[in-house]
């Protein structure tokens, strides 16, 4: 076991290890408020970091888990291409997946902060833009077979030198893009951010020191090092394994495996998905930065929720991929979906591999992808191209101690899907529904949350849609007895009598690819999302009566689905809905019967 030697008080070193997560909520501050594009402004898809000199994240805010947890790997490639080392004012930009990058639109600018000469840490800033190029809006080609169809691929190049911007990288930059006027403002909030971090760790150098912040960088990882491997050893040792599944590659109706082999020996846990599916032809082969990213974030669940976030997280968890495979994308695989889809399947198998282990805190899957979409066409009133996209949320799954959360991000993320009211403000669409479905969370004794759905259409005139989303093959897993959250869709011309299911089950029973890109929409015709909903937990036959009304008047489950998943009978007596407790007790003792 490693153990630090403490070279600084302890209040100096809560306050220093505090500032360290504060100057990277003042880079995430800055960078909402100056950005020009809303996936960064509105819907929050950014993640600002500080790193050690030797790339090791050292304090974090609350953005995206995803980004986060691989970004080590990218100020690492940013270093390992200029071996002579970075000068004050060199910002470093890399987008490139297969080093140390997720996917083709997160774009990561890092840049060293020079104290006196000496280079003190790296500031990072990773963020999702709207479009880099592709052979669909935003680069989310669902069928893509090589890498070279989801835009530009940039490796580790000097965006700025000494401060100065290089005129030829920004030119490639703007040519490579569909929505060129974002561009400029993007790359300047995210230079403000590093800005920001140099001024503020400028000054909590100047205040404690270098020797001193340093010192203060070395315990913090120790610090949460310790905090780790003590909640490691509350785990039974034991070797543990999960398997679930991807709907589709986006090329092949057939699933996807993800493997995991978890294994807990005392306070070290080791994640092994060699096992998983070999590389795939379509786009959710995920990059090693990426699939250890999963691993982390999952794992930050059920650790030290409440440790500092820092690299040391990482020293006693070790991942082992294969060589290549659909959880170590190689070139020319496309990878798209995979920081969606993968990452997110990944978090699903550690979780139902410890959930083997600590299964009194296990909880169900959650609705598991974050259902990306688009909708692109040139706006008739001013002639600009738009992109107009979204992150639905979908249910999470029940816990031990009450149910699931309805309509929230997925785990990668802390995004927030773009308002109705800011959407149709900015673009040229309309939405005519967004509403929780009801029946959509899984049954259980504690109820999954419930997936969303939302329709909207073009104004008057046609566009392209395209949609990456997961779990429309089969819901998500409950757990202790719970069943799984109804599966997601995409349609159409919801409710009209020409409504088309575009992905996922059809009423006929015959399943559909749920992603796609470039479909047509035209004039007149709606989309509609249906996300999916959150596994249930234990039982449902042991949910209170009651509970289930309340469900019922609420709208979260039909009187229908009442019957058939709690085995509670409504009934309304002067027009109000009550429990009918004889067929209550006759329809839970029949449940229980044919379940002997």
């Amino acid at each position: 076991m490693t153990a630090a030697v403490q070279t600084v008080d302890p209040i100096t070193f809560a306050v220093v290890r505090a500032g360290f997560d504060h100057i990277t909520r003042l880079m995430s501050t800055n960078l909402q408020r100056t950005s020009y594009s809303p996936i960064l402004y509105d819907m929050v898809d950014f993640s600002n970091a500080l790193f050690d000199p030797a790339s090791r994240l050292i304090g974090q805010t609350t953005n995206v888990p995803v980004h986060l947890a691989s970004m080590h790997f990218s100020v690492q490639a940013a270093l390992d291409a200029f071996p002579e080392g970075l000068a004050e004012g060199d910002v470093v930009l890399l987008n490139d997946p297969y080093r140390g990058g997720t996917h083709i639109p997160d774009v990561t600018f890092t840049m060293p902060v020079v104290v006196d000469g000496e280079t003190v840490g790296f500031a990072a800033s990773r963020g999702h833009w709207q479009d880099l190029g592709g052979a669909a809006p935003g680069g989310m080609v669902a069928d893509a077979t090589h890498i070279v169809q989801e835009g530009l691929r940039i490796p580790p190049v000097k965006l700025y030198e000494r401060g100065v911007l290089d005129p030829k990288v920004h030119a490639i930059l703007k040519a490579n893009t569909r929505v060129p006027h974002f561009i400029d403002g993007d790359l300047r909030a995210h230079l403000s951010a590093l800005r920001t971090a140099e001024r503020e760790l400028h000054a909590l150098t100047a205040r404690y020191g270098v020797a001193t912040v340093r010192a203060c960088m070395d315990e913090a990882l120790a610090y949460t090092e310790r905090r780790t491997r003590r909640a490691i050893l509350e785990i039974p040792d034991g070797v543990y394994a999960a398997e679930d599944w991807i709907d589709t590659d986006g090329v092949s109706p057939d699933s996807v495996p993800i493997r995991c082999t978890l294994t807990v020996r005392d306070d070290e846990i080791t994640v092994d998905l060699r096992d998983s599916s070999p590389l795939v032809a379509g786009p959710i082969n995920y990059p090693a930065a990426g699939s250890h990213s999963a691993v982390y974030f999952a794992l930050k669940f059920f650790l030290d929720p409440d440790a500092p976030p820092n690299a040391g997280m990482y020293r006693p968890i070790e991942v082992l991929l294969p060589e290549s495979g659909v959880v170590n994308a190689r070139w020319p695989a496309p990878v798209f979906n995979g920081n969606l889809s993968t990452s997110e399947r990944i978090a699903d198998t550690v979780w139902q591999a410890l959930g083997q282990a600590i299964p009194d805190r296990m909880v169900g899957m959650t609705y598991g992808d974050c259902n990306s979409y688009s909708v692109s066409a040139v706006d008739p009133a001013t002639g600009v191209p738009y992109i107009a996209d979204d992150l639905p949320p979908g249910g999470w799954g029940g816990t031990p101690f009450g149910d699931g959360m309805d309509a929230t991000y997925s785990r990668h993320g802390n995004c927030m899907d773009l308002t109705v009211e800011m959407t149709e403000l900015i673009y040229p669409v309309r939405f005519e529904r967004r509403e929780l479905i009801t029946d959509s969370g899984g049954p259980g004794a504690h109820r999954g949350g419930l997936g969303m759905r939302q329709t909207f259409a073009p104004t008057d005139h046609e566009a392209v849609c395209g949609i990456e989303t997961s779990r429309s093959k089969m819901g998500a897993p409950g757990v202790q007895g719970g069943a799984s959250g109804r599966p997601g869709r995409s349609l159409r011309n919801f409710g009209r009598s020409n409504e088309e299911v575009l992905g996922g089950w059809t009423p006929d029973g015959e399943w559909r690819i749920c992603s796609f890109s470039n479909r047509p929409l035209p004039r007149g015709d709606t989309f509609t999302n249906e996300a999916p909903g959150g596994g249930g937990w234990g039982d449902p036959a042991a949910r209170d009566p009651g509970r289930v009304l309340e469900d019922v008047l609420d709208g979260f489950v039909s009187p229908e689905g009442a019957l058939r998943d709690y085995g509670v009978a409504i009934a309304t007596r002067d027009g109000v809905p009550e429990v009918d407790e004889a067929a209550t007790g006759r329809a839970r003792g029949a449940r229980k019967g044919s379940e002997r």
